[in-house]
């Protein structure tokens, strides 16, 4: 995930609150219910601390929810009275609604719910021409259509000469029309920055736009053994999405662990446990954060300072480098904030295979950069 939007949460200091907002279960008395929602998550931070200001503004924003068309809800990220970020989720929270006031925001639940699995563009391609369709996990939406040319299309059976020089024409058409939904195709990404390209249709087309596509679209584009004109169901397209999302963590995985084995200078691509996480932070060698939502160290308490390089294992060693006022909080979200702050992605591993079968120790890890 690229975690560049998230930067206003590190433009001021906490405390936040963060309330993931469980928009899913719709009822009839839908306004009812979000009010109930705004009271209960409101009680929650009270109790945990949190001001009032930033408890009124958070009430308002979830009462604000009952008009919103959001199919699994919002995270409302707060300080100091007003919500600075509420990004939709592309799922429902887990274990529904919930809220947490704390020196950081509670970002480590993005990974999973804010809907960073590729956006895909479906095209519907036939000799004539092709339908665009942007898929992601909030939905679709029309993304455009080619019209190549019309005539001729169709073969012809016959061997006359004059029959020939007509199938000629048909495949210079063909060739013609696969240029040009090729183009508006990777015009089509560069626009939606779309990750997934599936390709539907007879396979003599769909091969004809994928061979005259840039290269740098290839690794990108996915085959559907559909028939010319079907359209694909959303539990279609949410299958190849989620295998292409797998393989992607799987190939993180992978270097993550080639990457664990020193060069010949002795320093190692990889880094995993809170203690060399938390150091390779200090340093600003984080390039992506391997997280793990079950992770047994995901909340172990680390020391964090009011600039984003102040974190340590231990109070007192914040104190050394010179930090005058340290709070406690959780070892992934205090990485997260590193990460962010330093231009580092981060990944969630949950796509992958269970845990222990060679995951990073305590279920965060990174790979590193060096300057």
């Amino acid at each position: 995930m690229d975690l560049a939007f998230l930067h206003p949460l590190y433009e001021h200091p906490g405390p936040w609150a963060s309330v993931y907002v469980d928009t899913s279960r719709r009822a009839e008395d839908t306004a009812h219910e979000v009010h109930l929602a705004a009271q209960a998550m409101v009680r929650e931070l009270s109790r945990q601390g949190a001001d009032e200001a930033t408890c009124r503004a958070v009430q308002a924003a979830i009462e604000d929810l009952r008009h919103s068309p959001d199919p699994y809800g919002r995270v409302l990220f707060a300080r100091a009275g007003n919500v600075v970020l509420d990004p939709v989720l592309a799922r429902p929270p887990q274990g529904g609604s919930r809220a947490v006031w704390a020196p950081l925001p509670r970002v480590g639940p993005l990974l999973d719910l804010a809907g960073e699995d590729p956006v895909a563009i479906v095209a519907y391609v036939d000799r004539k021409g092709a339908d665009f369709e942007l898929r992601s996990a909030l939905g679709r939406q029309k993304a455009g259509a080619v019209v190549g040319q019309q005539w001729p299309v169709h073969r012809t059976s016959s061997v006359d000469w004059s029959e020939r020089h007509f199938q000629l024409k048909v495949e210079n058409t063909w060739e013609h029309n696969a240029a040009e939904i090729a183009d508006a195709l990777s015009v089509c990404q560069e626009e939606t920055r779309a990750g997934l390209l599936i390709l539907v249709g007879d396979d003599r087309e769909r091969r004809a736009v994928h061979d005259r596509l840039p290269k740098r679209l290839h690794d990108r584009v996915e085959e559907a053994a559909h028939g010319a004109g079907s359209r694909l169901l959303d539990e279609d397209v949410e299958q190849i999405r989620a295998e292409r999302v797998r393989h992607r963590v799987e190939a993180a995985l992978d270097r993550f662990r080639a990457a664990r084995t020193p060069d010949e200078e002795g320093r190692s691509g990889a880094a995993e446990g809170v203690p060399a996480l938390v150091e390779a932070a200090r340093e600003h060698r984080l390039e992506q954060l391997l997280i793990r939502p079950d992770g047994a160290e995901n909340h172990r308490a680390v020391w964090i300072g009011e600039d984003p390089g102040q974190l340590a294992v231990r109070r007192t060693e914040l104190k050394i480098l010179g930090e005058q006022h340290s709070w406690p909080a959780r070892a992934d979200d205090a990485l997260l904030r590193s990460a962010v702050t330093t231009g580092a992605t981060a990944l969630s591993l949950a796509p992958a295979a269970p845990a222990g079968e060679d995951m990073p120790a305590g279920g965060l890890g990174a790979l590193l950069r060096w300057k």
